[in-house]
């Protein structure tokens, strides 16, 4: 991985010690995966099993239950205090776009979920659109000990669920870091993340190119895709069929996300990188500052 890359991750774990993430606030009291009591740990009282997942402690197995399914589960208990996130970087190359922040602004948020959910008691993991959705390597540790984090994917977030769909904790947060800048119907992606959750959260990580349509006169552009070239020229009508189409496309993600029940927030990496004000989170009640 990319030494900047570490640095952007040890940016965000100390920027992310300033917050905490906020739990979901619409579930009632003793929903699975909310939290039940004031103290870490477990009480007597027994609630329910849940899946198995990397991470989890093996004293917490119930070999019963695996003796008469062949399947690996966990005990949960009343006063358990362990809420999970799942944190999703789309790994597409549109996100280490040239000339821009919004690799530096992606990392250091996924950096500063992960702290904050470590502020808060949550446990977390990472994954990364590619090939597929794939656990980062070392994906539950703190971020400056991720591993093999990079954005050279010339597909999508959407292709990459319906290629690997990831394997996620009943009930958990999750968390997209989108630049949502891709064809396709958004109330599919979202299917996945809001299939048995407690809450999701959609942050589109933008540069300042991606919202301003490009000034008038002969450009050159390159897919960050696939890189195929276009000589076009733009003039005052492509520059407002540009904005127009912008403008469509950011209203579509919006009904969707509120048709799923998610937060969604839009951030501009230039105005991230440097004093990293994070003021539009905090009024979403994504963080808080404890």
């Amino acid at each position: 991985m990319k030494a900047t890359f570490r640095q952007f991750l040890r940016e965000g774990e100390q920027i992310g010690a300033r917050y905490a993430l906020a739990p979901p606030r619409h579930l009632p009291s003793g929903h699975t995966g909310v939290r039940l009591g004031q103290q870490v740990g477990s009480s007597l009282e027994f609630r329910e099993h849940r899946e198995y997942q990397p991470g989890d402690d093996l004293r917490r197995i119930d070999w019963g239950v695996f003796a008469r399914s062949d399947k690996l589960a966990v005990k949960l208990y009343q006063n358990e205090v362990l809420p999970h996130v799942e944190i999703v970087m789309d790994g597409s190359r549109s996100m280490a776009l040239e000339d821009t922040c919004k690799v530096q602004a992606t990392l250091t948020l996924a950096a500063i979920l992960a702290t904050s959910a470590k502020q808060s008691g949550f446990s977390h993991n990472t994954w990364l659109t590619a090939e597929g959705c794939q656990p980062v390597a070392n994906g539950t540790a703190t971020p400056s000990a991720w591993q093999n984090v990079s954005f050279t994917d010339t597909g999508n977030p959407l292709a990459s669920f319906a290629h690997l769909p990831p394997s996620w904790r009943p009930q958990s947060i999750r968390i997209l870091l989108s630049d949502l800048l891709w064809m396709g119907d958004p109330r599919q992606l979202l299917g996945w993340f809001a299939d048995r959750t407690s809450h999701v959260i959609v942050i589109q990580v933008l540069a300042r190119q991606d919202i301003e349509p490009p000034k008038q006169g002969y450009i050159r552009l390159v897919d960050s895709e696939t890189s195929e070239v276009q000589e076009v020229y733009v003039d005052s009508l492509a520059q407002q069929q540009y904005q127009e189409a912008f403008e469509r496309h950011q209203q579509h993600w919006m009904m969707a996300a509120q048709q799923a029940g998610a937060v969604f927030s839009t951030l501009v990496a230039e105005d991230l990188v440097g004093d990293w004000q994070l003021d539009e989170l905090v009024a979403a009640e994504i963080l808080y500052i404890p």
